[in-house]
């Protein structure tokens, strides 16, 4: 294997970037890249969150390996709305893209959120699997080869990554020590605490941790068996578009795959050994900064590259066949004129494309794993577990908004009450039915036929008068039509003061504050004046009160505008240009009806 420019007819391309279209569209059926056009659907973090959380309605007890999630600012709301509902949760907040561990800290208040900042929050996991008292994930090495059909190989060995400082549950007064709470080697090989060692050190080899698992009597085995359909799952929830953007991408590719990708899963085990994904890197560091990464990322290499098979197929011979196919398809005009139909001799390369080469490759896998592993498809013809998650619904993921949920929300809660409304009306039914067939019971057909069914018992007459009576009685005290109804066991009197809580009255101030800093950083109160002025709707109190926007009005008019008013950077310049936009107003009402004259009048 050796490095080789562009220009040359090269058999794999390597890059850390995502691949681009221009990339795909020079691409030759033998030539191979080590991306997967739409992996991104997984890679970031917000892209992956969607998916999942996607995926989590649709299968809420299979997908539930996931911190519950939000994308900022756009699941804001919702994210409130929880948080108010359990008040003693941390949350991790980092960027929608990066890596490294840049940009990520812990909080225990929503309110310290910036709005309007790209971001996703997760519930912080914080109860861990600690192993001598440090915090830990793992990078899972996964290679997939094919995503149509879809394999999946696991690495057997990969990197544990340990925090440097003992860990504690978070607290308002450790959250932001990073050391403790984040586990990126990037984070970590900067504190003084960090230890190189192979057995006990802040880095350590997966098998590593197996052993110590063992010692231990945890079941190696079982969690090792979660974290293979973890993976599994996660790579199910994006294959959609996946298998979509391959097939525009790669039409011509119809004897091997044109991609494959090595990905890094990163897995916490919390303190019951379930293990939870916290995020999928397309590009994984290959960086050797000690011993136990040369061992191990030297190794995964070469089994990725036995795996692959670069040298199936003769370059010479593929490229030959691209032009006789060139040149068959510009013949074919001709030959559909020959009557006698003559055929084109096929080439060598023409009949091995036919011969089922996906299974030769499929066999080549299997028998050339090295250290990895096949997750799926599942080894030893066992039933597929898989199946009910490729009938997942097709459709993009942005379809769904927050108008989309709202909708569905009220439908839902429009099913629900009308669900109500018939188990009320048919116990309403029953009863019913129930008293008459009582009252069919004590009462005799006909005053012939008593002497022959046998005279009542002694008193059922007078419970039969007394039960008409009470019946009569409980009538003539509802209105005619009245229907009972269950009490309600609360009912909100909107005349009566409410009790004010300090801590919603003060977030409430808070957002009336930056309302009014908008309101006046983007001009609309002179814009409001203005128009107020030109129709002469200004009073006194309102001219006393806005002297020094009247003042800036007429500086605006005069072109001599001097520093902005209220608390934002300069926004009267910005009124003009509205005033532009709005070359004529009216207003229905005709007690405030005016024309708004344009900046040429």
């Amino acid at each position: 294997m050796k490095d080789v420019s562009e220009d040359e007819p090269w058999n794999l391309y390597w890059t850390d970037l995502s691949i681009s279209l221009e990339r795909c569209k020079d691409m030759k059926r033998f030539q191979k890249i080590n991306h997967f056009p739409g992996m991104a659907e997984i890679c970031r973090k917000d892209l992956l969150a969607r998916n999942l959380n996607r995926m989590l309605r649709l299968f809420p007890k299979d997908y539930n390996f996931f911190p519950k999630t939000w994308c900022l600012p756009a699941d804001l709301g919702e994210l409130n709305t929880y948080a108010r509902t359990r008040r003693n949760r941390t949350y991790i907040l980092k960027p929608d893209t990066g890596c490294q561990g840049k940009g990520i800290y812990l909080t225990r208040s929503v309110r310290d959120l910036k709005p309007h900042t790209r971001m996703i929050c997760q519930v912080y996991i914080a109860r861990p699997f600690l192993v001598d008292g440090f915090k830990f994930d793992m990078r899972v090495y996964t290679l997939v080869t094919s995503c149509d059909p879809l394999r999946v190989f696991v690495y057997n060995d990969g990197l544990v990554r340990f925090a440097t400082s003992p860990y504690h549950e978070p607290n308002s007064h450790n959250t932001a020590n990073v050391f403790m709470h984040l586990t990126n080697y990037a984070v970590n090989k900067h504190s003084r605490a960090f230890i190189v060692d192979e057995e006990a050190g802040s880095k350590r080899k997966i098998s590593t941790l197996n052993k110590w698992l063992e010692s231990k009597n945890y079941d190696v085995a079982e969690i090792w068996s979660r974290i293979d359909e973890l993976i599994v799952k996660t790579l199910i929830a994006a294959l959609p578009v996946i298998r979509h953007n391959y097939h525009a991408c790669f039409p011509a590719h119809d004897f091997t795959y044109a991609c494959f990708e090595l990905l890094g899963f990163d897995v916490l085990l919390d303190h019951k050994l379930k293990p939870y994904v916290l995020e999928v890197n397309h590009s994984p560091s290959f960086h050797t900064d000690a011993q136990i990464d040369r061992e191990v990322k030297e190794t995964l290499l070469m089994d990725t590259f036995g795996i692959l098979n670069l040298s199936q197929y003769d370059k010479r011979k593929v490229m030959e066949e691209d032009r006789r196919r060139v040149r068959d398809r510009l013949l074919q005009s001709i030959a559909h004129k020959d009557n006698a139909g003559w055929l084109i001799s096929r080439s060598e390369s023409n009949l091995l494309a036919e011969s089922n080469p996906w299974k030769a490759q499929f066999d080549w896998e299997d028998n050339n794993m090295g250290n990895f592993r096949r997750v799926y498809p599942v080894v030893g013809g066992q039933p597929d577990k898989y199946e009910a998650f490729f009938n997942q619904n097709q459709s993009s993921l942005f379809q769904e908004t927050a108008a989309s949920r709202a909708r569905e929300e009220a439908s839902r809660q429009q099913r629900d009450l009308h669900e109500v409304k018939q188990k009320e009306e048919e116990a309403r039914r029953s009863t019913t039915l129930a008293r008459r067939r009582e009252y069919e019971r004590l009462r005799p057909e006909s005053p012939g036929a008593a002497g022959a069914a046998g005279a009542l018992p002694p008193g059922a007459l007078t419970q039969l008068r007394r039960a008409r009576n009470s019946r009569g009685k409980r009538n003539a005290a509802q209105p005619p039509g009245a229907s009972k109804k269950p009490p309600l066991k609360y009912v909100l009197n909107s005349f009566q003061p409410e009790a004010i809580v300090e801590s919603e009255e003060s977030v409430r101030a808070a957002a009336l504050q930056e309302r009014s800093l908008l309101v006046q950083n983007k001009g609309i109160v002179q814009l409001v004046y203005q128009m107020l002025k030109e129709n002469k709707s200004l009073c006194a109190e309102d001219l006393r009160k806005y002297a020094a926007l009247n003042a800036e009005v007429h500086s605006l008019a005069s072109g001599t505008a001097g520093p902005g008013y209220g608390h934002g950077p300069e926004p009267a310049p910005r009124l003009p240009s509205l005033l532009t936009l709005i070359q004529k107003t009216t207003v229905s009402d005709p007690r405030y009806a005016f024309v708004l004259r344009s900046e040429r009048e």
